[in-house]
């Protein structure tokens, strides 16, 4: 009756974790098809994504740069044609690449394989709480993201129309609603596609600090080398389903960030607000997404690398434990160390001989037991610090030290831009 009653909890709480799992899944998935990402029962949907993309995201932004060309003298200083079609250039890219990239892994995986959560890849009862936590996580990160950008963009467009269309307010307010429209679909599509690939890295993340756990406990080698190769497998397909999209993302943001650079270092009017708030915020949105992509990648890959510190902290301790009691077991059995081969025969009986003999092939087996136990997590040491595994980008590991050089790459090449685009005047 008692046993009963202990399971019964413990059974409605993986229930109710399962269901808080499958509707914070079913909100994700929701959210992704309003954005036009198709899901895996429905390929139907992959034409009307694309036909939405080009309605919402080439057509109506290229109307409204047509309909806000202003006539009027005084209206130059507001208004820049290149600017405006570099950000919507710059957008419709990033996005496009986002949408393809995504919707071809929803595709083929579905969304509970493509965030590693189904039933048959990785122990889900252990980590609901924590999927749905980091599932509802994204959803915040994005709010707090979108949100200050879409202020600065609408006030920036706000300013813009009322000094270009006075003669027109309908115009106006039409162009205005449909500039901000567009504006949102594509940034919340770049945006949702990167906190994917943060949340999916943030997901596995969750592993490792369970496998460091694991670590902690004195298990055998071999369940720690198994576990050690599925986390690999799956960081291995992480990278594969997303090199494209990290790669893409990366060459599009640096192509854009060139073009920007050399329009308004080249621009020979008045820059403001009104005409370049655009390239202001899509360059601030370019540099989220960056910072996103990279510091889930690299944190990953450090808690990958990190294992092997922990394997050979848990391996010394193991070895130092193992040593310390085996010593203590030998003192212990009749003063071992003190007794010489030739004073046993002499001053043991029959029996004790046989008992000594007991005690001495149990010994032997033990210290054999544990000379083979220190291989095996010297080899896992091993082979764990020659394998640290993350995030790779056709063999390039996305770590700290690729941050570094990416840095220093970008700080280069716009130091390079501005000393040809720049030019003092000759005393």
């Amino acid at each position: 009756m008692d046993g009963g009653d202990a399971e019964a909890p413990l059974v409605a709480g993986n229930g109710s974790g399962e269901k808080d799992l499958d509707a914070a899944l079913h909100c994700l998935e929701g959210f992704l098809s309003l954005l036009g990402f198709p899901d895996s029962s429905s390929r139907a949907r992959l034409a009307a994504s694309c036909v939405a993309f080009l309605l919402l995201g080439v057509a109506v932004p290229s109307a409204a740069i047509c309909l806000s060309r202003c006539s009027r003298p005084g209206c130059g200083e507001y208004e820049v044609q290149q600017f405006e079609l570099c950000v919507l250039v710059s957008e419709a890219s990033l996005a496009a690449v986002s949408l393809a990239c995504i919707s071809r892994n929803l595709l083929k995986y579905g969304i509970r394989r493509f965030l590693f959560v189904d039933q048959h890849h990785g122990q889900v009862e252990r980590f609901q709480k924590e999927y749905v936590c980091k599932i509802q996580e994204l959803f915040r990160l994005l709010l707090w993201w979108i949100l200050p950008c879409f202020l600065v963009m609408t006030a920036r467009e706000i300013v813009r129309f009322i000094y270009i269309f006075r003669e027109s307010a309908w115009t106006s307010v039409m162009v205005l609603v449909a500039s901000i429209l567009s504006w949102v679909y594509m940034t919340v599509i770049l945006l949702s596609a990167c906190l994917l690939f943060n949340l999916v890295c943030n997901l596995q993340i969750i592993h490792f600090e369970d496998y460091g756990k694991l670590l902690e406990r004195d298990v055998d080698a071999l369940t720690c080398l198994e576990e050690h190769l599925r986390l690999r497998y799956y960081l291995s397909k992480i990278s594969h389903r997303f090199r494209i999209f990290l790669l893409l993302l990366f060459l599009f943001v640096t192509v854009s960030q060139f073009v920007t650079l050399f329009q308004t270092t080249g621009y020979n009017g008045k820059i403001n607000f009104a005409n370049a708030g655009g390239l202001a915020v899509s360059s601030v949105v370019q540099v989220v997404v960056v910072v996103l992509c990279l510091n889930a990648a690299s944190k990953i890959s450090h808690r990958a690398q990190g294992i092997a510190s922990l394997a050979s902290r848990w391996h010394a301790y193991v070895t130092c434990c193992s040593t310390g009691c085996q010593m203590r077991a030998t003192n212990s059995s009749g003063n071992l160390e003190a007794i010489s081969a030739s004073s046993s025969l002499m001053d043991f009986s029959e029996s004790d001989l046989e008992s000594f003999e007991n005690v001495a092939m149990q010994n032997n087996v033990q210290l054999a037991s544990l000379i083979s136990s220190y291989h095996k997590r010297q080899a896992l040491v091993i082979y764990l610090q020659s394998n640290p595994g993350g995030i790779t980008i056709f063999g390039w590991t996305v770590d700290r030290t690729l941050l570094n050089t990416i840095f220093f790459l970008e700080l280069t090449l716009v130091l390079f831009v501005l000393s040809k685009t720049i030019v003092l005047p000759s005393m």
